[in-house]
């Protein structure tokens, strides 16, 4: 197997070419090294807060992806970290990179057969458009590597809403993907993997800054990503919403959310939510308040599953061809509905005479003994 990547030994860990043709260039700041593992893989704690908006929230577009890895054994060892950054002057993303044929992941499992999970943190969720092929090469890699088990967790959804013209293949793909589970865990980044993040991957940060509170900015987008993802794939995803929430206000709260939060918007502004026929403003707390009561110490990712699970979804699509289907769909997946439609039965006439009829029968056969 001949590697696309070269890779070097630095002060802190290793720094690799994803491709060994690249070279120092003035279209991208991260080339050639778009790889970096061990304490090389630690960014700024600016640059995290811009590429994946903690602990406020989405600020705005990112057009540059990021993602960090760990390598694991089934018993959660920590063989490997680092992350991967795109490409702007070749147009490739992190997961690209990462999953392709005789690229990194694959020449690392492939000398070291005791990895047997991988976990990543992306600021987008993987692709599939032509140009970059992610869920297509993820999924290759899976088939390749039966015995190694994803999980994925994303701070905001990429390209998966209509006005995008890869929305729907995009959409399809993440279906695809998800009808994996459990092998495949496909879910938001929410409560103390954030602060796992922090700790492992940002350099910087130590002691209580670890832990630094959740805005309501940040889990409003988490609990919205939970939702969309859900109404794509049809698979709960792992999330932790560190919102408060009651029974009684749990529905107008979710569809606030939801109608409230855009992910192309950087201010929060005024937003209502609907009761009874009344627009009354919305109790959630100020976007720049800390929600303190999120200030617990992380402890475990959900659990691994290798093996077959009794528990898995039914009718999940389970291929990667187009979906048969205009990219201007009729449903809105960015408002998955919050309550299922009520349908209503009338008693006719008809039914009342079917029970007279039977009366009289009832009489005759009386009459007769």
């Amino acid at each position: 197997m001949e590697p696309l990547h070269e890779e070097y030994v630095a002060n802190r860990g290793t720094i690799v070419k994803p491709y060994y043709w690249l070279s120092f260039s003035l279209d991208c700041s991260n080339c050639p090294y778009h790889i970096r593992t061990g304490e090389e893989a630690r960014v700024p704690y600016t640059e995290f807060y811009q590429m994946f908006g903690f602990p406020y929230g989405p600020t705005y577009p990112q057009p540059k992806h990021l993602t960090f890895y760990e390598l694991k054994t089934s018993g959660g060892s920590l063989v490997q970290k680092g992350h991967a950054s795109s490409c702007t002057g070749n147009n490739t993303h992190p997961e690209s990179m990462l999953f392709e044929t005789n690229g990194y992941f694959d020449s690392t499992i492939y000398s070291n057969d005791g990895i047997r999970h991988i976990i990543l943190y992306s600021n987008n969720s993987p692709c599939n458009e032509a140009d970059h092929c992610c869920i297509s090469k993820m999924y290759n890699f899976l088939i390749m590597y039966p015995d190694v088990t994803l999980s994925i967790y994303f701070s905001q959804l990429y390209h998966t809403e209509a006005e995008f013209p890869a929305s729907a293949w995009n959409r399809e793909a993440l279906r695809s993907l998800a009808s994996l589970w459990p092998k495949v865990i496909l879910s938001p980044i929410s409560g103390g993997i954030w602060h796992s993040l922090l700790n492992n991957f940002v350099s910087g940060v130590s002691g209580a800054m670890v832990f630094h509170p959740i805005l309501p900015g940040r889990a409003l987008a988490d609990r919205y990503n939970a939702y969309a993802i859900n109404a794509i794939t049809g698979v709960r995803p792992y999330f932790m919403d560190v919102l408060p929430q009651t029974k009684e206000n749990q529905n107008t709260t979710a569809q606030a959310a939801l109608e409230s939060y855009a992910l192309n918007s950087v201010t929060p502004g005024p937003s209502f939510q609907v009761t009874s026929g009344q627009a009354q403003p919305n109790l959630t707390p100020d976007f720049r308040m800390p929600v303190i009561f999120v200030l617990v110490p992380f402890r475990d990712l959900p659990p691994i599953h290798v093996g077959q699970n009794p528990h898995k979804p039914r009718n999940v699509v389970r291929h990667l061809n187009m979906p048969p289907m205009p990219f201007q769909e009729a449903k809105d997946h960015r408002k998955p509905p919050i309550a299922m439609p009520v349908k209503r039965v009338e008693i006719t006439e008809q039914f009342a005479s079917s029970e007279e009829a039977g009366e009289k029968k009832k009489k005759k056969k009386k009459g007769k003994k």
